[in-house]
C-alpha cells in the first residue's frame, strides 16, 4: 500500500535545472511520520520505498535512479541522486550529497556538507560530516569517522574506531583502522596501513607498504614509506625519513633531518646519530643500528656499512678537511650507537671491521 502521495507541487533541480521533482505527503502514519505530514521532494515513486519507515523530509531531494528504503531518513537540504542507495537505518541530512553508485547503509550518518560519490560505501555506525569527501571505491565502516575537509578515495578503507579529519587525505589501497587518527594535512596512500592508536598528523606522509601502528606518531614533515614499520611508542617527526625495510619501535625517536632506511632497526635513542649540516655537501649524515646489529650510514647517495663509508670517504676526499669531519663523525657514531643490547634477526651482534 502506498504511504505517500504527490501534492502537485513541483520544482526544477539538478545541475542544469532539467529534472522535475515533486513534493510528497504521507497518506498514513508510520514511524514518526503522521498522516498528512508534508515530506521532501522526489522525482518518481521508485526513489522512495513504501515499506518499513523510510522517508524524505523537508527540503531534501531524491532523484535520478537513487533509492531510499528500509528505515533510512533523508532530511535537511540533503540530496541523493544518480544510482545512490540509502537503506537500513542510515541518515543523510544537512547539505550532504550522496550520488553516483554510492551506498550509505546500516546506522551510518552523512551530514554537514559531506559528499559520498562514485562507488563509495559508508556503513555500520560510521559518520561522514563537515566538508569531507568519500569517493571512488572507498569504504568507511564500523565506528569510523571522516570529517572536516578530509578526503578518502581510491580503494581506501577507514574502519574500526579510526578518525580521519582536518585536511587529511587517505587514498590508493591504504587502510586506517583501530583507534588510529589521521589529521592535519597528512597523507596516507599506496598500501600503507595506520592502525592501533597510531597518529599521523601535520604534513606527514605514510605511503608504499609502510605500517604505522601501536602508539606510534608521525608528524611535522616526516615521511614513512617503502616497507618501513613504525610501532610501539616510536615518534617520527621534523623532516625525518624512514623507508626501505627499516623498523623503528620501542620509545625511539627519529627527528630533524634523519634518514633511516635499508635494514635499519631502531629501538632506542642510542641506536641513531645524526650529524650535520657538515661535509662537502653541507648536509646531514645519519648513522643507525641495522638488523645485523652493526652500523649503517646514509650520507647523500651513499648507503652502506660504516667500514664501507670510511673507504668511500678516503677515496673521495683523501685527507682534506671534509675527510677529517667524516672521520670524526664515524668515531662519535662508534661510541654513541649501542650495539650491546638486543640482537636483531637472530644474528649475534658485533660491529663491522
Amino acid at each position: 500500500m502506498k504511504r505517500y502521495e504527490f501534492t502537485g507541487e513541483t520544482k526544477k533541480v539538478g545541475l542544469f535545472g532539467t529534472i522535475t521533482v515533486k513534493r510528497i505527503r504521507a497518506t498514513e502514519t508510520f514511524g514518526i511520520v503522521k498522516i498528512g505530514d508534508l515530506g521532501g521532494w522526489i522525482e518518481k515513486e521508485g526513489n522512495l520505498s513504501c515499506e518499513n519507515d523510510a522517508w524524505v523530509y523537508g527540503h531534501a531531494q531524491v532523484y535520478g535512479d537513487a533509492k531510499v528504503y528500509g528505515n533510512a531518513k533523508i532530511y535537511g537540504n540533503a540530496k541523493v541522486y544518480g544510482n545512490a542507495k540509502i537503506y537500513g537505518h542510515a541518515e543523510v541530512h544537512g547539505d550532504a550529497e550522496v550520488c553516483g553508485h554510492a551506498d550509505v547503509c546500516g546506522n551510518a550518518e552523512v551530514y554537514g556538507d559531506a559528499e559520498i560519490c562514485g562507488n563509495a560505501q559508508v556503513r555500520g555506525d560510521a559518520e561522514v560530516c563537515g566538508h569531507a569527501d568519500v569517493c571512488g571505491h572507498a569504504e568507511v565502516y564500523d565506528d569510523a569517522q571522516v570529517r572536516g575537509d578530509a578526503e578518502v578515495y581510491g580503494n581506501a578503507k577507514i574502519y574500526g574506531n579510526a578518525q580521519v579529519h582536518g585536511d587529511a587525505q587517505v587514498r590508493g589501497d591504504a587502510e586506517v583502522c583501530g583507534h588510529a587518527d589521521v589529521c592535519g594535512h597528512a597523507e596516507v596512500y599506496g598500501d600503507a596501513e595506520i592502525c592501533g592508536n597510531a597518529q599521523v598528523r601535520g604534513d606527514a606522509e605514510v605511503c608504499g607498504h609502510a605500517d604505522v601502528c601501536g602508539h606510534a606518531e608521525v608528524y611535522d614533515d616526516a615521511q614513512v614509506r617503502g616497507d618501513a614499520e613504525v610501532y610501539g611508542n616510536a615518534k617520527i617527526y621534523g623532516n625525518a625519513q624512514v623507508h626501505g625495510d627499516a623498523e623503528v619501535c620501542g620509545d625511539a625517536e627519529v627527528c630533524g633531518h634523519a634518514e633511516v632506511c635499508g635494514n635499519a632497526e631502531i629501538l632506542q635513542a642510542r641506536h641513531l646519530l645524526v650529524i650535520g649540516p657538515a661535509g662537502s655537501r653541507n648536509s646531514f649524515t645519519t648513522f643507525f643500528r641495522n638488523k645485523d646489529n652493526g652500523i649503517t650510514v646514509k650520507c647523500g647517495c651513499f648507503l652502506g656499512r660504516i667500514n664501507k663509508f670510511i673507504e668511500k670517504v678516503q677515496e673521495t676526499h683523501g685527507e682534506n678537511r671534509y675527510a677529517l669531519v667524516y672521520q670524526a663523525a664515524v668515531e662519535v657514531a662508534k661510541i654513541h650507537i649501542d650495539l650491546s643490547g638486543q640482537e636483531a634477526a637472530g644474528i649475534e651482534g658485533s660491529e663491522e671491521h
